[in-house]
């Protein structure tokens, strides 16, 4: 039976590579990501988007949940953020169909609103207590705290479609634009409200602000806020990829232009090709996903899960490594982002996880040694951005006021996966730099493991468990990347991972699989990931074998693989991606019974090859 659910999830897994031969996956649709784009293009140009935007709204009222409100997926729970963003979404359509906004009226109405929205009020009501805007401006700065990244956003959009009053956007709180002509190296030292991702949104939505709610004529930031728009708005444009998509995302490429056209702005030099890139975005069913994809993480996760791949992978990967200095974040060359396509920004987890994956894919040392001076930029690029505190951060170092900047435990230990393989084939001056950062990123796993022996994740959580973490997957992740190395760990380490293990052994449901936490509803991802952390570890007794029995029972002898939602994008955005219950099931079955898959192998010998 364990055989054949390998064999069935190894065919599975190579059936969902793309014609290159690597893996893109597929980004749950986003109710965000659609209320956002629709406001955008309305502002820009209705008329002229009218289909898009018409598919959109009835996305939109089609998905709806039945509490009235909406979430970020299809398969998730309401919650404020993506319901404030719809219905107000909505009611700025319905105000532009009926001619009470002053606009442009289009000939092709879209089915009657008033029903969907009054749903939407009655479940922020419910939750708010009230629709007074202040209310609602209250309630999502509690939501967000002082992290300004997603919190502004959201009140700009709501003022935009008027669900914040006459003075809405005297809601929307003040961004210090005109920071972003400092130095990019001061960016950490100066505070910025925002993550270091989300400078466009700083530069747009702040301006936007700006304009529709100056300070008073007497405030010097007045003036000089409206002298250096002149340098600070052409950096939009600089910032803005060849595909027109900030971050390849839908939201914060929506942001951006409808600020610029809230400010007066439809014509600066980067909207035309924002809005190429949100009409191209939009799927057949007229939603939209909050980013293009996900392709170098999923392609070097499904590496890992089987342990091997073909040359194409390995050559296509290796030209993702990114050789310049990254104009959004002013990165070193050196590491890997997220996506192949221009937007992303190379980062602490999708760097890593390409150096493991090559090292899979090498299939030998003589080869792993011509690939070093690659290797050795990305050793060195990890070391340059570790944190003081010995952690990893995501983007950039130093960055830590704010949670998406700060230093994270399966970050940290992914490194020290990468690190731990390549480790002996450096050279000497590196290896000594890696002993170093090895030390002091295990002093940081040390005092960030809880009291229970968990970890919690930054990209990772659950809206079931509580505060929505997800201790599970940080857990897995933690023992996945600091166990699986080729070094030889301390006995002080080792009792840290085992109190790791422990905390995942106490987690494990009454049904053999594992959720976000204890008592949590169980899915394949967290399951998995739970298997293979266990078996990294050392462990391999009744709770594994009940996991793997778990696996293999829901996803029908590795057939069928629904996804959940346990993703966090920026700011707190959950998602589900196609690949993760497929990868992940295939790396902890193969972990299980490793011998098993040599039957596998062989009967799909050719499956990995050019065609």
């Amino acid at each position: 039976m364990l055989d054949q659910a390998i064999f069935n999830t190894r065919e599975h897994l190579l059936s969902l590579r793309n014609e290159a031969g690597f893996w893109e996956g597929e980004l749950a649709s986003s109710a965000l990501a659609t209320a956002t784009a629709v406001v955008a293009l309305s502002l820009v140009d209705e008329e002229s988007h009218d289909a898009v935007i018409r598919s959109g709204v009835d996305w939109l009222m089609k998905f709806q949940n039945e509490d009235g409100g909406w979430g970020d997926t299809t398969l998730s729970g309401s919650n404020l953020s993506t319901t404030l963003l719809c219905w107000s979404a909505l009611q700025l359509v319905m105000k532009n169909r009926l001619g009470l906004c002053g606009e442009t009226l289009v000939s092709q109405p879209v089915r009657p609103l008033g029903p969907t929205i009054a749903r939407g009020s009655a479940w922020i009501e419910g939750r708010v207590g009230s629709l007074e805007p202040g209310e609602i401006q209250r309630a999502v700065v509690a939501r967000y705290g002082k992290d300004k990244t997603f919190s502004v956003p959201i009140l700009m959009l709501c003022a935009i479609g008027g669900t914040l009053g006459r003075d809405g956007w005297r809601m929307v709180l003040p961004l210090p634009f005109e920071l972003a002509a400092l130095p990019r190296t001061w960016f950490g030292a100066v505070g910025l409200p925002v993550v270091s991702y989300a400078l466009p949104a700083l530069i747009a939505i702040g301006y936007a602000r700006h304009v529709n709610a100056p300070f008073a004529w007497w405030n010097p930031l007045r003036w000089l806020r409206s002298v250096l728009w002149r340098r600070v708005g052409p950096m939009l444009k600089e910032l803005q990829p060849e595909t027109g998509g900030y971050l390849e995302a839908t939201p914060l490429t929506s942001f951006v232009t409808m600020a610029l056209a809230s400010a007066g702005q439809k014509k600066h030099a980067c909207v035309p090709e924002a809005v190429r890139f949100l009409v191209g975005s939009q799927r057949a069913d007229g939603s939209w996903p909050i980013d293009t994809n996900l392709a170098t993480w999923g392609t070097t996760l499904a590496v890992k899960s089987m342990g091997e791949g073909d040359e194409r992978v390995k050559d296509w990967l290796l030209g993702q490594q990114y050789e310049v200095v990254h104009p959004f974040t002013n990165a070193a060359p050196g590491g890997w982002a997220w996506t192949d396509l221009p937007g992303g920004v190379p980062d602490a987890d999708d760097t890593p996880g390409a150096l493991v994956a090559l090292w899979e894919l090498a299939g030998s040392d003589e080869v792993r040694r011509g690939m070093l001076p690659k290797v050795e930029a990305a050793v060195g690029w990890l070391l340059d951005l570790q944190n003081r505190d010995g952690g990893m951060p995501t983007f950039c170092r130093g960055w830590g006021a704010l949670p998406f900047d700060r230093s994270t435990p399966e970050l940290t230990s992914h490194a020290l996966w990468a690190w731990g393989l390549w480790g002996g084939m450096l050279s000497e001056k590196l290896r000594e730099r890696v002993g170093r950062a090895t030390d002091r990123a295990w002093e940081y796993l040390q005092r960030e493991q809880r009291a229970d022996g968990s970890w919690v994740p930054l990209w990772f959580g659950n809206e079931h468990a509580p505060e929505e973490e997800n201790p599970v997957h940080g857990t897995a992740m933690v023992l996945q990347g600091a166990g699986a190395g080729r070094v030889e760990l301390s006995a002080e380490s080792m009792a840290v991972l085992r109190r790791g293990a422990e905390f995942l052994l106490a987690a494990q449901g009454a049904d053999g699989g594992w959720g976000g936490a204890k008592g949590v509803v169980t899915s394949i991802e967290e399951t998995a990931n739970a298997v293979m952390a266990l078996v990294t570890v050392g462990e391999t007794g009744e709770a594994v074998e009940r996991g793997a029995r778990w696996l293999v029972q829901n996803t029908e002898g590795g057939t069928v693989f629904p996804a959940a939602p346990i993703g966090l994008y920026f700011a707190r955005l959950w998602y589900h991606e196609r690949l993760y219950p497929v990868v992940w099931t295939m790396g902890a079955l193969r972990a299980v019974a490793p011998g098993s898959l040599q039957d596998a192998e062989n009967d799909t010998q050719d499956a990995c090859a050019p065609h």
